[in-house]
């Protein structure tokens, strides 16, 4: 994917089980825990393209978040604070080679970036 694409999706839930029935059923989503991200069932759309992760609701995530595919999370999070938004959580390894962060815009919304590739399954 390229530097501002939506690249993944996290919808907080309570119950992933109940959760993955659900959007399984609803959607037709492929819904799985993959190696090294168990308690945490990712989502496939049958696209093949669009997916997310179905993680575990907590304060301060109560409402989807999606996330943009970035060149860089510094430069990204930097042009975030000179623009008046809110750095939330600095730059975070998910892999050796992935990082997310996590800001707030300038109306509030909250919005998550991603970058590098993650090998999963």
């Amino acid at each position: 994917m390229a530097h501002g694409d939506i690249t993944h999706i996290d919808i907080p839930v309570s119950d992933t089980g109940a959760a993955s029935r659900f959007y399984g059923e609803l959607f037709g989503w492929q819904i799985a825990e993959m190696p090294g991200f168990e308690g945490y069932p990712m989502w496939q759309a049958p696209n093949k393209i669009s997916g997310g992760g179905l993680a575990p609701r907590e304060e301060g995530f109560t409402q989807p978040r999606s996330y943009v595919e970035v060149d860089s999370i510094e430069e990204t999070l930097a042009k975030v604070t000179a623009l008046g938004g809110t750095v939330v959580m600095d730059k975070q390894p998910i892999s050796e080679t992935s990082w997310w962060a996590i800001f707030t815009d300038t109306d509030g919304n909250t919005i998550g970036l991603y970058e590098g590739i993650t090998e999963a399954g």
